[in-house]
Order: structure tokens, then C-alpha cells, then sequence
């Protein structure tokens, strides 16, 4: 059964840096995909391979609003690893950016009820974890709170106030069958989370460092966080 907490967490997720070869390609790539200001880039180089354990969620209000972004993505050098489909749920498709970072795009709505936008009404980080009860535990005890739970398949955290990302823990191997991925990788996640909790690494090796919230941060015309 999912828990719902009724007040907003005063420790969360602010920013999301991503770390990519080469800067000038990211920076184009984002900003023609529609996303470079929900995100930060750096370079690095760091050994990488398979999948890197995490995709970046957009959730938008129709169909045609996913196919605008991931027509969007694919034309700006993007891989589609899944194409944009009808399901029990809603509408969605899954694309690899040139820098190796997965990206989802999805609505809950199954017909268009408008012209498509170029809006996003939420931006969520997805980690794979090997066990979602022993990582929920461990950012509840740094000061997150779990805005809804299902067991150990999926958990979800209370955004910052002046924040429009927020993180949520889904098992490994289930996010990478939705991804359409196989689940092994090693190496760096190539990610760095931002947060008001403080530098820390997590059980599955994702990396935190303290960061200003997003909102009051340039876009990713700056390498740093």
C-alpha cells in the first residue's frame, strides 16, 4: 500500500549533473531537446559501461507533447530504445541520449486534447537499486521524506520546495526491462546528484554533492554545480 506524506521535505534532491565527453555536443543536444535548463552538465571521461542504473523521467500532458520531445531528441542525435507506444497506463517512449544518458518520456493521457507544447509538467530521477526497502531507509535517515511507497518495487520522495525535480528508487533490473536495457553495467553512473543534505554516496554508488536548488542556479551553460 503507498504512504503519502502530507508536507513537503525540507531535505531533497536539487540538481542533476551529467557527466559527458564532450561538452559542446551535450550542450546542443539539450538545448534542442528542450530539456537544458532541468539539468547541469560537466566533463568527464570516467569509465563507463552498459546500463549506467538510472533514467531521467519527463512527464508531460498528451501524446502528441511525447512524440514533439522525442522527435526532438532523435533529431538531435538520439537513440530510441523504445518507440513511443499506447499502454495500460498511458503513452510513452524511451530514448538514449549521444552522452549515454536514458531519458523517458510519458503521459498518463491516451488522446491529445491539443496542440503539442514544448511544456513539462514534472522531471523525476529514477535510480536502480538493488534493494528499494534498504535505499529508502538510507535517504530517510539523511533527512528525505517518502511522498509514496510500494514495497520494495518502487519508492518516491517529497520535492524541494523551490525545486520541480524529484527522486524516486525503482529496482534495477525493473527499470532497465522498462528502459528496454539489459540491467548489467559497470563503472561510473556518470551522474552527480545535488542536494541539501550534504555530500554522501549511497549504497548503489550514486554520488551526492551539496548544490544550490536548480531554480536558482543558471542552466547548463555553466559546467558547475
Amino acid at each position: 500500500m503507498a504512504n503519502t506524506a502530507s508536507a513537503a521535505s525540507s531535505t531533497s534532491i536539487t540538481s542533476v549533473t551529467l557527466e559527458v565527453a564532450d561538452m559542446e555536443a551535450a550542450h546542443r543536444f539539450y538545448a534542442a531537446f528542450g530539456v537544458d535548463t532541468y539539468i547541469r552538465l560537466r566533463e568527464s571521461e570516467a569509465p563507463s559501461t552498459g546500463f549506467r542504473g538510472f533514467t531521467l523521467a519527463l512527464t508531460v500532458s498528451q501524446p502528441a507533447t511525447v512524440d514533439n520531445f522525442l522527435a526532438a531528441a532523435v533529431g538531435a542525435g538520439a537513440t530510441v530504445l523504445k518507440p513511443a507506444a499506447k499502454s495500460l497506463w498511458g503513452y510513452g517512449g524511451v530514448v538514449q541520449a549521444p552522452d549515454g544518458a536514458i531519458w523517458k518520456v510519458a503521459t498518463s493521457a491516451k488522446k491529445d486534447t491539443g496542440p503539442a507544447t514544448r511544456e513539462i509538467d514534472e522531471f523525476v530521477l529514477l535510480l536502480g537499486v538493488e534493494d528499494v526497502k534498504a535505499s529508502k531507509q538510507f535517504y530517510v535517515d539523511r533527512g528525505l521524506t517518502v511522498a509514496r511507497s510500494f514495497g520494495g518495487k518502487y519508492a518516491e520522495f517529497t520535492s524541494h520546495e523551490s525545486s520541480s525535480l524529484k527522486l524516486a528508487l525503482y529496482k534495477r533490473r525493473g527499470l532497465a526491462k522498462d528502459l528496454g536495457v539489459p540491467a548489467d553495467g559497470t563503472g561510473s553512473h556518470r551522474v552527480a546528484l545535488g542536494g541539501t543534505a550534504g555530500p554522501f554516496t549511497d549504497p548503489d554508488g550514486f554520488a551526492w554533492e551539496a548544490a544550490t536548488p536548480l531554480a536558482a542556479a543558471p542552466s547548463t551553460a555553466s559546467a558547475q554545480s
